[in-house]
């Protein structure tokens, strides 16, 4: 009984601050229309995408108007930013994400089909043993192939 209660005690503190940390409830989000009244129409809203780029059919993700086409830097060295080859498609129930340094990669992308091997390239190191770059629509991930943790990001690799 006593376990079942520090249980639920831990969940009542946790959630409320993993809620926050994904942005809070969704009607508390900048450009969230908020909440829907019963008989009310919610607007259409565009889907989300990294800055700069727009979600084409099937969740493509492709580069919007006005994206920077140059060299960027990633911890103070230039890297080359790659055109997409053809559109990315994110697997189904998926879109953009900025993943975080420290969020864990779920175990769909921790396949060969999603490890990039043009590190060298882009002006990126090797990855160390046990790791991959994985490339999440737009961004390079150095993820941890065991644990699936994000080690390092390189946002908006791919126009």
């Amino acid at each position: 009984m006593l376990r079942r209660i520090a249980f639920v005690s831990i969940l009542a503190i946790a959630l409320p601050t993993l809620a926050m940390a994904q942005g809070g409830p969704p009607e508390h989000r900048p450009g969230h229309p908020g909440p829907v009244r019963p008989g009310a129409v919610r607007p259409a809203v565009r889907p989300h995408g990294p800055p700069g780029h727009m979600m084409g059919p099937h969740g493509a993700v492709r580069p919007g108007p006005g994206m920077a086409r140059g060299p960027m830097l990633f911890h103070g060295h230039p890297i080359h930013r790659v055109r997409f080859a053809h559109p990315w498609v994110y697997p189904p129930g998926w879109g953009y994400r900025r993943w975080a340094i420290g969020a864990v990669l779920p175990a769909l992308f921790l396949a060969p089909a999603y490890y990039y091997s043009g590190w060298a390239s882009v002006g990126l190191t090797p990855p160390p043993p046990g790791y991959q770059w994985v490339q999440y629509g737009p961004d390079l991930l150095l993820v941890n192939v065991t644990t699936g943790q994000v080690i390092d990001a390189a946002y908006g690799v791919f126009y």
